[in-house]
């Protein structure tokens, strides 16, 4: 008889207290919660304890690849779920999970998971936002690359397994929280990109953000989703111009360092 894989849920979080709970109760079948803090000022540690959580703290931000992988070293179980403080495992997901979790070991197999995208209290059903399908449940023989935005798991000849059921993601509930989100993730983006050599032209920021509006609005039917998809539409575009015009004045610094 196959004995039942144990299943680590794995968290980075800072000052999501408010948050947290809803999280923890569904994924509280889970056989560990791991919780790696990285110096929150509220009560998230105590919080997440509450909900039987083995908290970890770590004062240096790495970026989020890197500190995925440190929470992941916590984790004892043969199987990593990894989720993030805005996001619900639904039960008809939960239920999915488990048929993994009971069958045989697939170490060449890891799961993407469709998640509800929340904007502004609408459930996005367009605009490039649904499904949203993330990798982030896999064995832990796998592990995070180490970019310091838009990390992503590293499945190199993995079979992607898509899930029913849904991952639930308050991404957006408060309109200005999320923009300076955005712009600290435009900022890490340009950063990183500049550092790897990238340069870009002042064509190039407008061409891209002119793009991204379309894309959210036309392409991916945005418009379709009332007036938030609008408003998607320029938050996309805005965040592109940032990322863009950030890598720019990157480029025109260098330069200038060299005169």
């Amino acid at each position: 008889m196959t004995v039942r894989q144990r299943l680590s849920v794995v968290m980075i979080v800072k000052n999501e207290a408010e948050l947290l709970p809803d999280c923890l109760a569904s994924v509280s079948w889970a056989d560990e919660i791991i919780l790696l803090d990285s110096g929150s000022q509220d009560a998230t540690p105590a919080v997440a304890e509450q909900y039987g959580a083995k908290v970890f703290r770590s004062q240096e931000w790495p970026g989020y690849g890197q500190q995925r992988q440190r929470a992941q070293a916590y984790a004892s179980g043969e199987m990593i779920l990894m989720i993030d403080a805005d996001e619900r495992v639904t039960p008809e997901l939960r239920a999915e999970i488990e048929q993994v979790l009971q069958a045989a070991p697939q170490p060449d197999k890891v799961y993407s998971l469709g998640r509800l995208n929340l904007f502004l209290g609408r459930f996005m059903r367009h605009s490039g936002w649904y499904p949203d399908r993330v990798v982030r449940l896999y064995p832990r023989t796998y592990s995070y690359n180490d970019h310091q935005v838009h990390e992503s798991l590293e499945t190199e000849q993995a079979q992607v397994v898509p899930l029913a059921g849904h991952l639930q993601h308050l991404t957006c509930r408060d309109f200005c929280a999320f923009q300076r989100k955005q712009l600290a993730y435009a900022e890490a983006w340009a950063l990183q990109r500049h550092q790897q050599g990238k340069r870009c032209g002042i064509f190039s920021v407008f061409s891209h953000t002119l793009g991204a509006f379309c894309k959210t609005l036309l392409l991916r039917a945005g418009f379709l989703d009332g007036s938030q998809g609008w408003l998607l539409a320029v938050v996309n575009a805005q965040y592109t111009f940032n990322k863009y015009a950030a890598l720019w004045a990157l480029g025109q610094s260098t330069s200038g360092d060299k005169k």
